[in-house]
């Protein structure tokens, strides 16, 4: 194989920038030339000027991104990337540069889109890089540690306020569909409550309830985690209807953390605080466990398509770097780990 690609697609996490620049310096001591493919699949669409579509790329290029947060070659969501004709003309601009095998650094989205090329005859490798941390296949993905780690830093320094206050607090995490960021943020600070979308159909009533046992318990620094997510699986409340003789609301507008917040503060009698982490998860550098499974996930990659072996993924099971067809391993999904959720909401 005389060139290969690699591209960072979906939602950025931390060790992106690693993992490329271990895809880096494997291909250079493999011996094969090296472009990064800009703004995810949008690159190979030519969304883009075609001189900003690509780069190549070089150890002077990379040696120093490893430690930034974000991706160096940016990314983007491409839902033009679901039409045949634009996998077609991906393919076609990969072969134009000469480019024999593609990294794909994302989720299980950015995976689909690989398994479309390798079906073109493009072969590829995917890395996880979600912190959703939900591909099941993967004991974990790139990003899911420092997120958490971040996320359990930020609930410390709540939780040091609200017991100097006697405040519970309503504390917002990352996770469109998965509640793994959530559940490990609980796990690791001693949060009391956790909401998570996974479980369809949860009151708002049964949160304040299970506040106003720990207040009557006098845990008055009591902290909800609550998923991203989450709002959109919640048994439909009132909000307007609730909070109107309290305070002031708008007809139609949507529950938050803010609002949650809110609402648990009328239903309990307590002075309850909300806190959105947000983008702090994503941009942030890696952990050392993050940056050790890019070193390993990159080597892995170039040596795969080095062999001739695309349309694969890799990830970590026992502790061990593996790989697996794309397919297959998109048909494995996802398992809630209910028992670790009941755990942290009756403790």
């Amino acid at each position: 194989m005389k060139k290969i690609a690699v591209l960072t697609s979906g939602g950025d996490s931390p060790g992106m920038n690693a993992a490329v620049m271990e895809v880096a310096r494997f291909s250079a001591l493999a011996g094969m030339p090296l472009v990064g493919i800009k703004r995810g699949y949008n690159g190979l669409i030519g969304k883009d000027k075609p001189r900003d579509s690509y780069t190549h790329m070089n150890m002077d290029t990379v040696l120093d991104i490893a430690d930034l947060p974000g991706t160096y070659l940016r990314t983007a969501r491409c839902e033009e990337f679901y039409l045949p004709e634009h996998q077609q003309k991906a393919v076609e601009f990969l072969r134009g540069l000469d480019v024999a095998g593609l990294v794909v650094i994302g989720g299980d989205g950015s995976f689909r889109g690989a398994q479309k090329l390798g079906e073109l005859g493009m072969p590829c490798v995917g890395i996880p890089g979600t912190i959703d941390n939900d591909l099941e296949y993967s004991e974990t993905s790139l990003g899911f540690d420092t997120a958490v780690n971040v996320c359990m830093e930020a609930v410390r320094a709540i939780r040091a306020t609200s017991r100097s206050h006697d405040r519970p607090a309503v504390v917002e995490v990352m996770g469109r569909n998965c509640g793994d960021i959530a559940m490990s943020t609980a796990m690791s600070t001693g949060s009391e409550a956790v909401v998570v979308p996974e479980v369809k159909n949860w009151k708002v009533e049964d949160v304040a309830r299970r506040l106003s046992g720990l207040l009557a318990r006098g845990n008055t620094r009591a902290t909800v985690i609550i998923a991203e997510g989450a709002f959109k699986t919640m048994k439909p409340f009132d909000l307007y209807g609730y909070l109107k003789p309290h305070t002031q609301v708008f007809e139609g507008e949507k529950m938050t953390a803010y609002r949650l917040a809110n609402v648990l503060e009328y239903m309990t009698g307590a002075q309850v605080r909300s806190t959105v982490i947000g983008y702090t998860q994503r941009g942030h550098e890696p952990t050392a466990q993050d940056a050790s499974f890019a070193f390993e996930a990159g080597n892995m990659a170039v040596e795969l398509l080095r062999r001739g072996q695309g349309n694969q993924v890799i990830g970590l099971r026992h502790g061990r770097m593996f790989h697996m067809p794309i397919e297959k391993a998109l048909k494995i999904k996802p398992r809630f780990k209910r028992h670790i959720y009941q755990l942290i909401n009756t403790l």
